[in-house]
């Protein structure tokens, strides 16, 4: 009998983690099913900022309802600080999937740099389309589209290592973010994403039930100034996210042990969605 509270504890888990998974597609599902009608009949800039903010909406509906269970916990408000800041490109570590699906719930005109398979996504395909977020397929397209957001006073989010992280404590990163930079004359805000969880890290697939609870916390980095030199530039990054997720931290589960991508976050009593 002293098994048993586990037991249901175990049950509860599996249902919260494989419900969640539903209600994520579910969300999806029924925005793609406006975002394909409204994608021709909305002019771009209206239709831009709907879907922006719908995504927005969405993406925090999702985490705030797996919040509700208890099993997961998101520190995410640190990010609410560049709500109010235009033309910012934003640079994260990657260490799983859904680290877009975390920024994303807390800005609400924010341009993300998207693999080019997104587009053709049953669930999130025609949500981006409408969002007009960049799709990297082509380089040079993908920085013309990335400063023409920025001119207009719209956030980038881009993850500088191209995918997710494969090498501790960060992989090599692409330039392309030195050159978005240099050209639109834009800052450089950096993100660090602490998780004690492998979930979703490379290689980890969508079913697969990771240990619970879970913790994910962000936090505002250093940033760095327009660029005069994109080289430069790229070579700073690229050791401030080195020395930056190469300091210890704690580990507050055993999932940590698998990941050697993220840091473990410290105070996980606090970390809910708003």
């Amino acid at each position: 009998m002293k098994f048993f509270p586990h037991i249901l504890l175990r049950v509860y888990e599996y249902a919260v983690f494989y419900l969640g998974i539903l209600w994520f597609a579910l969300l999806c599902l029924v925005w793609t099913l406006f975002a394909v009608v409204l994608y021709p009949l909305m002019p771009q800039t209206p239709g831009r900022q709907l879907g922006r903010v719908a995504i927005m909406i969405i993406f925090r509906i999702f985490l705030k309802t797996l919040a509700l269970s208890g099993r997961f916990r998101f520190d995410l408000s640190a990010l609410d600080a560049l709500r109010d800041e235009k033309s910012l490109i934003i640079a994260s570590n990657h260490p799983s999937l859904w680290d877009a699906v975390l920024i994303v719930s807390r800005l609400p005109d924010i341009a993300c740099i998207m693999k080019a398979e997104i587009v053709g996504n049953l669930f999130l395909g025609a949500g981006a389309r409408l969002a007009r977020y960049i799709c990297n397929q082509s380089a040079r397209q993908m920085v013309m589209l990335a400063i023409e957001n920025l001119t207009c006073g719209s956030r980038v989010l881009l993850f500088p290592e191209g995918t997710r992280t494969v090498r501790a404590p960060i992989g090599p990163l692409k330039n392309s973010i030195g050159v978005i930079a240099h050209r639109a004359h834009a800052a450089v805000q950096t993100v660090i994403i602490e998780t004690d969880s492998p979930f979703l890290t490379k290689g980890w697939p969508v079913h697969r039930m990771p240990p619970l609870p879970m913790t994910y916390r962000v936090r505002l980095g250093r940033r760095f100034n327009a660029p005069a030199n994109s080289n430069a530039l790229m070579a700073e990054l690229e050791q401030y996210f080195a020395d930056e997720l190469s300091a210890p931290t704690p580990v507050k589960s055993p999932a940590a042990a698998d990941i050697g991508t993220a840091a473990a976050v410290a105070r996980a009593d606090t970390a809910m969605v708003d």
